[in-house]
């Protein structure tokens, strides 16, 4: 088929993931952990993954006719989704400034790192660390600096009430507990 008769282009699109989540203006917190697997994920694409595809692009092209060659079609385009996550990964390694919570001078207050134990109004108990936007995951107990929770729990102490805007409306917590590991 003539690539006329496609959606494909020979223009970048403009990147979702390059559309940062940061404020304008701030900085790309990182906590030296994270830092570690987004490069461990640019070292795999790079020195992995890509190679492989490209020999498989490769391959299928020396097959013949690319028009309707599967492997090649979606070889070029698993290529270029690879190249748009390595640029997305270049991009955040080079602007990130990592902070090892280890180094935290006040260990008594809440700031980028620390892991806080938390009480909510009903009384049920709650551990979050406050990591970077690009290593969040709640699911596993790593919340964004950028977040509702992290902005009310920064600077708070042990023993301290915050209030955080919810979606279910204006809740209190209290800090129980903070660390950093």
């Amino acid at each position: 088929m003539n690539k006329a008769f496609t959606k494909e282009t020979d223009t970048e699109e403009e990147d979702p993931e390059v559309v940062t989540a940061l404020p304008p203006g701030s900085k790309n917190y990182m906590t030296l952990a994270g830092y570690g697997r987004l490069r461990a994920e640019l070292d795999q694409l790079v020195r992995d993954e890509r190679p492989r595809i490209v020999e498989t692009v490769a391959w299928a092209a020396s097959n013949g006719d690319r028009s309707e060659n599967g492997d090649y079609i979606y070889g070029k385009k698993r290529l270029r989704e690879i190249d748009r996550r390595i640029r997305f990964l270049i991009k955040r390694l080079e602007s990130a400034t990592v902070v090892d919570p280890q180094d935290q001078q006040n260990a008594d207050q809440v700031f980028f790192g620390a892991t806080v134990r938390y009480e909510d109004e009903d009384g049920s108990e709650q551990t979050v660390q406050i990591v970077g936007v690009d290593e969040a995951n709640a699911s596993e107990g790593r919340i964004s600096w950028i977040s509702p929770l992290a902005r009310a729990l920064l600077k708070a102490r042990e023993g301290d009430t915050v209030r955080v805007q919810s979606p279910a409306g204006l809740r209190e917590i209290e800090v129980t507990a903070i660390s950093y590991r």
